[in-house]
């Protein structure tokens, strides 16, 4: 990836490379994957989706704690380590044994990021620290998930999505106006901090390109949580006003909300004055648009129960797939509410985001490149699959007096 860093590749397999297409935009980079659970692997993920070789290091005999835990498939595999583990090599080392720390540590001087979430200090006590694996590797991109940081107060406590969402604002705003707060369905601040981590690499990486040496980086689930709060932060803090619990609408836009119809819910999304009209229209309730309550989104906003009562008067006359075909030939956007298993039987949902790797169903990376997804090129891998390749390619290294 960068002929000017410094430190030893060896223990490596070569990457996978398709002769027939160009080259993955990550092909040759090497990613040492220390992580567990949802954040930290689902960054290595996305690393492998663009076409690092990524090498999960796993505890011997029960490997990365959501190998145990259900649902799991046919072959007894969970399938939360099916969701984010594809694409990856799996290495089982045990970091208490002086073997073990040999190992990792020869995959360390020869990886170009290493990806961790251990509390702080932890690996310095299995004789790995990472200043001292960047020392000696100074190409090396180190990056780390916590819970709140690897100082203050704090530190020392283990971080897990469901907290950060509590302490971070996430679950105030999220749940019904009135009701209690609610945790987000999917770990989101997990799957944020893990995107998050990405961006960091990538930027480590390309100044390396300048510098030829590599960045320690940090992603605190806490700061991850409060900066998903986005604008309802800056309202808050310009404003001091408390944020309310809007359930699906919109406390700056309205109607962006669920609403009711004769057999169920769909979602609406009207952003503009225009769309607005459009609505009214569809609907065959085109003086709302004249109605002074209405008129302006800032009028909407303060007159939303009116309008929604309004709104679902005019709905419940017809089914959800009726209104979906009307409002959409009026150009409102709308949508849908699926139930997941609605999400896979739609064919276009389908055809964009799933693939089968070896009879694994994986959702792709949203990322496309040149209009084109990214590849899945292998199913999650097998506890320890991948061990004794490894263990081998370091056996003849150190035969040629490399390793």
């Amino acid at each position: 990836m960068n002929g000017t860093r410094a430190g030893r590749r060896g223990g490596w397999p070569a990457p996978e490379v398709d002769s027939k297409e160009r080259p993955a935009p990550l092909a040759g980079l090497r990613v040492l994957d220390l992580s567990r659970v949802l954040a930290g692997p689902l960054a290595t993920m996305q690393l492998a989706d663009l076409g690092a070789t990524v090498i999960k290091v796993e505890l011997p005999g029960a490997g990365d704690i959501t190998r145990g835990w259900p649902p799991f498939g046919s072959d007894g595999t969970s399938t939360y380590t099916l969701a984010v583990n594809r694409g990856k090599r799996s290495v089982t080392a045990d970091l208490t044994s002086t073997e073990g720390q040999g190992l990792v540590r020869s995959l360390a001087l020869g990886a170009d990021v290493l990806v961790e979430n251990f509390l702080p200090g932890r690996l310095a006590r299995f004789g790995l620290d990472v200043g001292e694996l960047r020392r000696a590797n100074p190409g090396l991109v180190s990056a780390t998930v916590t819970g709140y940081g690897r100082d203050g107060a704090l530190a020392d406590r283990p971080g897990f999505d469901c907290l950060a969402q509590a302490m971070g604002g996430v679950m105030a705003i999220t749940g019904t106006a009135g009701g209690e707060p609610t945790r987000v369905g999917v770990a989101i601040v997990d799957v944020l901090a893990g995107m998050q981590l990405v961006q960091g690499i990538l930027a480590a990486l390309t100044e390396r390109t300048r510098t030829g040496r590599g960045r320690d980086l940090s992603v605190a689930l806490l700061d991850t949580a409060v900066f998903s709060l986005m604008n309802l932060a800056t309202m808050h803090l310009v404003t001091g006003r408390p944020v309310e619990r809007f359930g699906n609408s919109h406390p700056s836009i309205t109607p962006y909300e669920t609403v009711r119809v004769a057999d169920g819910v769909l979602a609406l999304a009207v952003g503009t004055d225009r769309q607005f009209q459009r609505l009214a229209r569809a609907v065959d309730r085109p003086h709302l648009a004249d109605d002074s309550r209405f008129a302006t989104n800032r009028d909407r906003v303060t007159h939303r129960a009116a309008l929604r009562a309004e709104l679902e008067r005019a709905l419940r006359s017809g089914s959800r797939a009726h209104w979906l075909e009307v409002l959409i030939a009026a150009d409102v956007p709308a949508a849908p509410v699926n139930e997941v298993a609605e999400v896979f039987e739609d064919p276009f949902i389908r055809g964009r985001t799933v693939v089968d790797i070896d009879g694994v169903p994986q959702v792709r990376s949203p990322l496309r490149i040149d209009d084109t997804p990214l590849p899945v090129r292998s199913r999650p891998p097998d506890l320890g699959q991948h061990t004794d390749e490894i263990v081998s390619i370091l056996a003849d290294e150190s035969g040629d007096g490399r390793a």
